[in-house]
């Protein structure tokens, strides 16, 4: 990989921070449906840990946090009724179930897709199964995060019904939501970050090899 393709790599992931801000002020990145909405913004974090690996997915992992946290605090977008209850309660505690869950993920990814770069899996598996991981550890992160931080609050605000266990309360809080979540990650990561990695823009696998 010469320094011109890692600077064109290092830009198209300032791109992507750029389109979370974007996404969080429009609606293409949250989707109401329910108490939470359909969330895209992992899928900018999914094909940064493709290109530029743990320390890509972290640094977008951090941009999705911090918007993610300024819509709940009403700076950016349209708050969802989740985040507007959460940050009404307690701002701090909200910043770390906005932020921690996303570096997170973000760190987490990279690492996957790190790791089957050295196995025979095709690149094209390989970003797709990046991008589940993405959504599937921003919903368990998120979801776990908020249980521990405001527990009180969803029971107060009759998301968590009295007797209801921690995992059907999940099951019923997401949804529907997750699913397609999942399934949108999927498979724009792997379509993109393979026409990435066709183009030679991903840092972290140099050497271009047969897919």
């Amino acid at each position: 990989m010469n320094i011109n393709k890692k600077t064109i790599s290092m830009v198209i992931v300032a791109a992507l921070a750029a389109l979370l801000i974007i996404m969080t002020v429009t609606p293409i990145g949250y989707i109401p449906i329910g108490p939470l909405a359909i969330t895209v913004n992992m899928i900018p974090v999914a094909i940064g840990a493709v290109i530029l690996g743990p320390s890509g997915g972290a640094a977008l992992g951090l941009v999705f946090g911090l918007t993610a946290f300024a819509n709940a605090a009403n700076v950016l977008g349209t708050p969802s009724l989740v985040g507007t209850a959460l940050f009404s309660v307690n701002p701090f505690l909200t910043a770390v179930v906005c932020i921690v869950p996303r570096v997170l993920e973000g760190l987490l990814a990279g690492l996957i897709c790190k790791a089957f770069n050295h196995t025979p899996v095709p690149k094209v598996v390989n970003y797709a199964i990046t991008g589940f991981s993405t959504a599937f550890l921003n919903t368990l992160f998120f979801m776990g995060t908020l249980v521990i931080c405001f527990t009180p609050t969803l029971r107060a605000n009759g998301w968590w019904a009295e007797g209801q266990n921690v995992f059907a309360f999940v099951a019923w809080f997401v949804g529907i939501n997750a699913v397609w979540e999942f399934a949108f990650s999927t498979v724009i990561t792997a379509i993109v970050g393979f026409g990435l990695y066709k183009a030679g823009l991903v840092v972290v696998n140099a050497k271009r090899k047969t897919a």
